[in-house]
């Protein structure tokens, strides 16, 4: 009984070194990938007046995807940091010396690394291409909510079919725009010029239509009577243009998805449907998701004996580590995707050959960790690195 607790204890010591800078690492990491698109958002809360709900709305639909990478990469840096401190602490030595193996430490953080894999691949399968969908949906539904968020101004825009927008200014809270140029050539061989002081969009989501209200203007126009061309003008005080939006919407509903946006039943349906180079295509997407999630149990594998080999490194030392490994396997990763895709080699090959190199990466570092047989490479770093004190020491001192 003694026993066993006794082995509880440490596992839950050595868990609770590894989760917390795991918890912390996912905030940061998610954080700083967040920051990307924070400022836009941002502007549509304050200049746009887009409803705070729907901007964090946003938020969540774009959190799957950066989780997919967060998570993997915060692991691996919590193994390091874990590790590196049990061993610069000596208490990896302790633990040796009264018994406990290598093996035998990796369990807990195993475990976790099989949570944290199984949490990615719930992302990789189901969140991330559903919030994918969303986001684009709702981006959809906000721009055509707010017919102004599109239009910029000093700017000729042509977001509708047939129809030229110039405002010399808008006021970004109420919409209202001043100087308006419109041309417009949905009716007539010629196009309408259309000048005035002053307009607003106001939107029907029921109806999908959205109408420009003109205030204080004149329609130009050049029309062909019996041969002859007469130019018109027509002033008005108020006049409104009206655009059907329900066939954009539809096609845009309706279009083709995006590879990233399918589930997984979705793409098996693709790719039996697909020619050679689509097939290709949806392929690698869908033995990507497979593959991803198991990042986590390989970082356990490598990350484990390299924080203990870099023990003397602090924990910046650590950071840097963690992100030269993650650099490196999603180089590989995205070379063996650019091979196949191009179809230079079969798609699950691709895929699935840098998991497997990592893979036995891994186990031979656990191994020679484990008969306690050091890296030449740190020994090398940590040369290196006495070699540039002495000379900093003998610097100052001349």
């Amino acid at each position: 009984m003694a026993r066993a607790m006794l082995f509880a204890r440490r596992h839950l010591y050595i868990l609770r070194e590894t989760l917390a800078p795991f918890i912390l690492g996912v905030a940061i990491f998610t954080f700083v990938l967040l920051m990307g698109r924070l400022l836009r958002l941002v502007e549509l809360v304050l200049n746009k007046g887009v409803p705070l709900a729907d901007i964090l709305k946003l938020f969540a639909y774009l959190l799957p995807s950066f989780l997919v990478l967060t998570l993997p990469l915060a692991f691996l840096l919590a193994v390091l940091l874990g590790f590196g401190r049990l061993s610069a602490d000596a208490e990896v030595v302790a633990l040796k010396s009264s018994g406990v193996s290598l093996y035998d430490m990796a369990r807990p953080v195993l475990v976790l690394a099989l949570a944290v894999s199984l949490l990615t691949a719930l992302l990789t399968f189901y969140a991330e291409p559903q919030g994918k969908r969303a986001f684009r949906d709702q981006v959809f539904e906000i721009a055509h909510a707010r017919a102004t968020v599109g239009v910029e101004p000093r700017i000729f825009n042509d977001e509708f079919d047939g129809l030229v927008l110039y405002a010399n200014s808008i006021d970004d809270r109420s919409g209202l725009m001043q100087g308006l140029f419109i041309s417009d050539e949905r009716i007539g061989r010629e196009p309408a010029v259309i000048l005035a002081r002053s307009g607003r969009a106001i939107s029907d989501p029921q109806a999908l239509t959205l109408t420009l209200r003109l205030q204080q203007g004149a329609i130009h126009r050049l029309q062909d009577r019996r041969g002859e061309s007469v130019y018109q003008i027509i002033e008005f005080d108020n006049y409104d243009i009206q655009l059907d939006l329900g066939r954009e919407l539809r096609n845009f509903r309706e279009r083709q998805k995006r590879e990233s946006e399918m589930s997984l039943a979705e793409l098996s349906q693709a790719i039996a449907h697909a020619d050679a180079e689509e097939k290709r295509k949806y392929l690698v997407e869908r033995h990507q998701r497979l593959v991803m999630p198991l990042a986590p149990v390989l970082f356990a594998l490598i990350g484990i004996p390299l924080g203990i080999q870099s023990q003397r490194s602090s924990r910046g030392g650590g950071f840097a580590l963690a992100l030269a490994v993650f650099l490196a396997y999603y180089l590989v990763f995205s070379f063996a995707e650019t091979l196949g895709h191009e179809g230079l080699v079969p798609p699950a090959a691709a895929m699935w050959l840098p998991n497997l190199v990592f893979l036995a990466a891994g186990i031979a570092l656990l191994r020679m960790t484990a008969r306690e047989k050091r890296l030449a490479l740190f020994d090398r770093l940590d040369d290196w690195g006495r070699a540039l004190a002495r000379r900093w020491r003998n610097r100052r001192l001349k």
